[in-house]
């Protein structure tokens, strides 16, 4: 591996992520992460996890005892264990899998939470980025959104849930990716930057085998009077290391 593609961003004062050209990662993964509102108890399966951003998130503080963070790049993975290396973990077990088919030994109906922040440009939609990695990552161009609710729902236990964010115009494609994998949208939150413009992200929680009934929680705003909102600040950590 060529360490010059590669920095290291902290993330705690032990735990650093790996990131790279082709695996980055943004805003909506603090903001997914902080909405599972994940346990110790958890058994926790990240799919496409990339450089593995909100497994360690998940790390930091209060860390489920294992993490299955899942991706079919083999070059994530590298990225990942790299950053599982640096921060002394031993919580995230990595795998190079294809999440249409999982893999040997994988934990079907067992897991309590399953989280992706899933491709969200469905396949030919837009313009698609140069870099297959970032082709990957954005467009559903290996999985959709169906495939990833069948491999939630073949991973999670009964009242097992499922989060995961997308852009407001998949909304529909999402509850019905749930629905059709019994995996009922039980929690939805919706992000702007201002209380005057419009979502640009969603937030949803589903749970396997629930029965209807979904709450719309308030929605997340960005920006406060100065600068970032106090919430976001706090998922941030701003007081000790801004970051976007």
């Amino acid at each position: 591996m060529n360490s010059e593609k590669y920095s290291f961003e902290k993330l705690s004062d032990t735990v650093w992520v790996c990131a790279s050209e082709d695996h980055r990662f943004g805003t909506d993964a603090f903001l997914l992460t902080d909405f599972t509102n994940y346990r110790k108890n958890d058994l926790v399966c990240e799919l496409g996890t990339g450089c593995g951003i909100i497994s360690l998130i998940m790390s930091r503080e209060n860390a489920p005892s294992e993490i299955y963070a899942v991706d079919i790049q083999e070059n994530a993975i590298e990225q990942l264990k790299l950053g599982i290396e640096k921060s002394g973990l031993t919580n995230i077990i990595p795998v190079c899998a294809d999440l249409k088919e999982l893999w040997d030994g994988a934990p079907l109906g067992r897991c309590s939470l399953v989280v992706c922040n899933p491709p969200y440009k469905a396949a030919n939609a837009g313009i698609e980025s140069a870099l297959t990695s970032q082709r990957i990552a954005r467009h559903e161009v290996l999985c959709d959104i169906n495939d990833v609710c069948c491999a939630a729902a073949k991973l999670l236990k009964f009242g097992g849930r499922l989060c995961m964010c997308n852009r407001p115009e998949r909304l529909a494609d999402v509850i019905a990716a749930m629905r059709e994998n019994d995996i009922e949208p039980k929690l939805l939150r919706f992000v702007s930057n201002t209380p005057e413009q419009a979502p640009w992200l969603f937030l949803i929680e589903g749970k396997k085998g629930s029965k209807p009934y979904m709450k719309v929680a308030k929605p997340l705003y960005m920006q406060g009077e100065n600068g970032y909102s106090d919430e976001v600040k706090k998922i941030y950590r701003l007081n000790s290391d801004e970051r976007n």
